[in-house]
Parts: structure tokens; sequence; C-alpha cells
């Protein structure tokens, strides 16, 4: 069989847990602390985040200041992270973005799902996008743009949430039902008062999932932005991705979603999926 690489990682309730760098057990050896507050560290960043301090980022990660320092300077060293002088703060450097480069290559993703993607992108006039999860949001991993103005200025690097956008719902239905029920505990914690409300959202798009198999979001993450997505099982489905295709809300009403987007959205993700675990 031919098949995508395999990469170690987490359990998904631990991605989407916050709690990466606090070893739920204070006993297990195994655990690395220190390699894990470094990796807090470059969580901190996000996309709109040129530069960061160290006291910014201890405020973020709620790591100490003093360590936070030691860490910076332990990462720039190795050039995860770059000093600018000039604004006495850190961005994210060359060695930080290189794994998930080496994954989207390795794996054979970015050669297969970009031209697919970029083809959608074109015909439809919307923005596509390829995403994995991380902690209680959806990293885009790859980002597909129409032609003509930019609607959704969403990069490579970007994040959504992961229980109100129809990439993050997407990626919930694709999972396995024990699996699905580890993250909804740790999304339970992360939303607090707010989850009854979010929770009745997600059910219902989960049972529209099995229905008809993708996932919407009319202006709900983001009002400007509606969105259909459907799951991408890799491998013998111990790996799930997500994938979307949206634009302006005031332009994709739920009939065009429902109607034309979220059937080609999941036919692409069909095929993404059938061509990344074929027969050798």
């Amino acid at each position: 069989m031919k098949r995508t690489t395999s990469i170690p990682r987490p359990t998904d309730a631990a991605l989407v847990s916050g709690e990466a760098a606090h070893p739920p057990d204070s006993e297990d050896r195994n655990f690395v602390t220190a390699l894990a507050r470094g990796i807090e560290l470059l969580r901190a960043f996000g996309p709109g985040d040129d530069f960061l301090g160290n006291a910014e980022l201890s405020r973020r990660t709620g790591i100490p200041r003093p360590t936070v320092s030691r860490l910076t300077y332990t990462l720039a060293s190795l050039g995860y992270l770059v000093y600018v002088e000039g604004h006495e703060k850190y961005r994210i450097g060359q060695s930080a973005m290189l794994p998930g480069q080496r994954y989207l290559s390795g794996a054979g993703i970015r050669n297969i799902a970009q031209p697919l993607m970029q083809s959608l992108a074109f015909a439809t006039g919307c923005t596509v996008a390829l995403a994995a999860p991380d902690r209680h949001d959806m990293l885009y991993l790859e980002v597909c743009q129409p032609r003509g103005a930019l609607v959704m200025r969403l990069t490579p690097g970007s994040r959504l949430p992961m229980a109100t956008s129809a990439i993050g719902r997407a990626w919930l239905a694709g999972l396995p039902a024990a699996r699905r029920g580890a993250v909804l505990e740790q999304l339970e914690r992360h939303h607090g008062a707010r989850w009854a409300g979010v929770r009745s959202k997600l059910d219902r798009a989960l049972r529209e999932h099995a229905r008809r198999g993708f996932c919407v979001a009319h202006a709900e993450w983001d009002r400007s932005v509606s969105g259909a997505a459907a799951p991408v099982r890799l491998a013998d489905g111990s790996e799930v991705l997500s994938i979307n295709i949206g634009g302006a809300s005031t332009r994709l009403s739920p009939e065009i979603l429902e109607g034309n987007l979220g059937p080609r959205i999941r036919e692409l993700a069909d095929t993404l999926a059938t061509r990344l675990w074929q027969p050798a």
C-alpha cells in the first residue's frame, strides 16, 4: 500500500487542552517540561504577531518571565526565534517553519492537494484551505485564493475556532466517536459558560455531516465570513485533516453553501483522501 507519512504526535485531547506545558502527571519522567515550555512560546505567536517580547510571551503562556528569557535565548540560538534589536522583541525564525513544511511535503499532501484546491478556488471565486487541529483552533496548512480582490485575507498559519467554524466542525465530524468525545471534553472546559450554546450548534452540524457529508457555518465565527467544509481522513484513519471553501457571507447564502459549495468541497475531500491513500 502507498500511504502518507505517519509522524508521532500527541493525542487530539492534548492538542486542544491548552495545558501542554503542564503534564497531568507530575511523576511522568518521560515528559520533558522544558521542551514543552519552549513549544508553548512558539505557539504563542499568532498570525498577526510580527514581534513579541518576553513580557508578552510570559503573559500569554503563564510561564515565569525569567524562564521565558532563558527559553527565548535558547530558541534564538537555534534559529527558531530571531531577536530584533530595534524592537527589543522576537519574531518567528525559519527553523520554526520547517517541521510543518516537511510534514506537508513528506506526506505528499501539498503536491497532491494544492493544484486541486487552486482549481476549485478559481472555479468558484472562493478561498479554499486545508487545516489541522491545534488546541481549540484549526491551523491553516495551505490556502488557495481566487482571482481578483481577496475577501478572506487568511494565510498558512491563520487560526479559526474549532467549535464554531465549518472547518473545525468538519474535523470533529471526521473523528472516531471515542476520540471526538475526548476533544469535546476539552472544548467544554475552554468555552466554559458559553459551551451550552456552542454545543447545540455543534451537535446540529455533526448531524448535518452524517446526513450529507459536509458542515456549514454562515456568519458564525466571523459575521463577514461563511463557508462549508469536509473532513479528509488520511491513511488508515489515524490522522484527520479538514478542508473548507468560503468567502464573504453577503455573497454566500446558506442555500449556496448547502446546494453548491458543500457538495463540491465534500467531493474534493473524498478525492484527496483517495489520492493520499492508494494501492501501490
